[in-house]
């Protein structure tokens, strides 16, 4: 277990899967943690009240990664009420798949301005702060399907292809600081977004697993975890396949 008491982490789209499993795997640790929500207030406030009845410290904040002045606001009103932040989670994201032909222009852009303008927009501002600190931890989830491409996701796939040019860029910037940022690319993950596909396609998608199964949210948690701690100090750049095998 890592210690990171004191430590204070923004996990975006916090509240459901992977997120969900990140704020309460932080706040194990010993982080306070803020659960960003857009839409799903409930389930961030239930994330919340769970890390609360472990002994934790966890707010739920709403803000629209998207929208650029809202993460300004977030992060500096996160600052004046923590004093610092320390680790950045960006997980929040959406999918609008449909085949390339079929996909509406409105579609793209709303995938793009919240999987890939939104970790723009966070990593801005937060980054201001952790210069300030003289260190942080920015994580950024990205996807196999940014990795490998996947039909019926060009606005997915590459919006998290993008996030992996984000995120090696910016490490570059920041590695002089005591900043490093990485990413993870999971796989097939049992979440909501993956609950929505008929069963006949789980079928079909685990068979591309050499695994043979799904993973798990707390499985790519753990990942974050590690990237989040001290033993990741001379971890950056990187992009860690959480996939079961798939991009092998």
């Amino acid at each position: 277990m890592q210690n990171m008491n004191g430590k204070v982490a923004l996990v975006t789209g916090g509240g459901r899967g992977i997120g969900r499993a990140a704020s309460l795997s932080l706040a194990k640790q010993g982080a306070k943690v803020i659960v960003n929500y857009s839409s799903s207030s409930q389930a961030a406030e239930a994330v919340v009240q769970e890390i609360k009845s472990m002994g934790g410290d966890a707010i739920a904040w709403c803000c629209n990664v998207a929208d650029e002045n809202d993460c300004q606001k977030m992060i500096e009103e996160i600052i004046a009420e923590y004093g610092r932040l320390d680790i950045l989670v960006n997980n929040a994201g959406i999918t609008k798949d449909n085949l390339i032909l079929r996909m509406s222009e409105e579609a793209f852009d709303e995938v793009i301005a919240v999987n890939l303008k939104g970790t723009y927009h966070t990593i801005r501002y937060a980054a201001k702060y952790m210069l300030k600190q003289r260190g942080g931890r920015i994580i950024n989830i990205s996807s196999i399907s940014g990795v490998m491409g996947n039909a019926g996701q060009a606005n997915y796939s590459a919006s998290k292809a993008g996030v992996i040019g984000l995120t090696k860029s910016v490490a570059r910037e920041l590695a002089g600081k005591g900043i490093t940022v990485n990413a993870i690319a999971p796989g097939f993950v049992e979440t909501a977004m993956t609950d929505k596909l008929a069963e006949e396609m789980k079928k079909q998608l685990v068979t591309q697993i050499p695994m043979k199964r799904m993973g798990r949210p707390e499985e790519i948690a753990a990942a974050i975890c590690f990237l989040a701690s001290d033993d990741a100090s001379y971890v950056t750049g990187q992009v860690l396949c959480v996939d079961g095998g798939m991009a092998m």
